[in-house]
């Protein structure tokens, strides 16, 4: 895993696809807003529009605050709380 974004808002870790029955195959993404204390881990399909996506915002060199903007748009899918150990 490695994180490929941190801001104050928001938080992604890639995690890279992996062989084995119970490992990812695609890969994957953790995406946190820290201001809500909510996690959404993608996967599969999801993920590599979401990695098509991002490619094609950093072409455009983007602000923090635009890639913020685009990182809200997931708000509402994010249903895990943050938990740390």
């Amino acid at each position: 895993m490695q994180m490929i974004y941190n801001s104050q808002n928001y938080c992604i870790v890639e995690f890279p696809a992996q062989v084995g029955s119970f490992a990812l195959k695609t890969g994957g993404y953790e995406i946190v807003a820290k201001n809500l204390q909510r996690e959404l881990f993608i996967d599969g399909a999801m993920a590599e529009q979401f990695r098509e996506n991002v490619q094609k915002l950093i072409e455009l060199q983007p602000s923090t605050d635009e890639i913020d903007d685009f990182l809200g748009q997931f708000d509402s899918l994010m249903t895990h709380p943050v938990v740390l150990h």
